[in-house]
């Protein structure tokens, strides 16, 4: 039999988990497992939604984090399809690799935020106050990746430097994807909401010093989730 034609037609269990964690979960153990081998086609959103009882927006946020996890592929018009049985050596977000934003995030958002700490004016800040209020409280996952991505870019404004909002804006989508799949995988969110705060308050203290402290602990925390997802740690 089919390793495949078990997985359809078992029944998942799951744990008291986000709905995308569980169907994230449940798809990369099928794959690591070799249930759904490597060129395997999935089936569609909607069959996966009926299968877990979930939405198909559940299921495209789950297929994403499996893609970023380099286990899978979706291809326009044809399907997502099983292309690794176990997480590379590099995550895939977007048009770039984790390797690609752990190397260059700290050329960009470090000196940002320093800057931001001397120019951001007070409107500025009360704008990131508020988007740390807004991702403490957000109960939507999505709501909350939304607004992390427009924190980093109000940073990267703030800054006065106009080469810092243009390349934090050619990363944005890719920082979405990996923070995204850093929550599912590796419960990232409380994390980093307090490291969102202390950013903030190196802000309000208009110091440069603490400010680039601040975001350097910040990123060093996403470098460090990053490889131990990638090392399955």
């Amino acid at each position: 039999m089919n390793p495949s034609d078990s997985w359809t037609t078992s029944q998942p269990q799951f744990t008291r988990v986000s709905a995308a964690e569980a169907v994230l979960g449940d798809l990369r153990a099928a794959i690591e497992r070799g249930e759904l081998p490597v060129g395997q086609r999935l089936p569609s959103e909607a069959a996966l939604g009926a299968r877990y009882g979930v939405s198909r927006a559940v299921v495209r946020e789950a297929l994403r984090s499996c893609e970023t996890l380099g286990l899978t592929r979706t291809r326009t018009g044809s399907g997502t399809y099983v292309i690794a049985d176990k997480v590379p050596t590099a995550l895939t977000v977007g048009d770039y690799s984790s390797r690609d934003l752990l190397e260059a995030r700290p050329h960009v958002e470090i000196p940002a935020a320093g800057l931001a700490a001397i120019r951001s004016t007070e409107p500025e800040r009360g704008e990131l106050r508020r988007l740390v209020e807004q991702m403490e409280s957000a109960s939507d996952p999505q709501d909350w990746v939304r607004f992390d991505a427009a924190f980093h870019a109000a940073i990267a404004r703030a800054s006065g430097n106009m080469v810092f909002v243009d390349l934090h804006s050619t990363m944005a989508t890719a920082l979405a994807r990996q923070s995204e799949t850093l929550n599912l995988v590796a419960h990232r969110r409380e994390a980093a909401n307090r490291e969102h705060s202390a950013i903030v308050t190196a802000l309000d203290a208009q110091s440069i010093d603490q400010a680039e402290a601040a975001m350097s602990a910040h990123l060093a925390e996403v470098r460090r989730a990053v490889e131990q997802l990638i090392s399955g740690g």
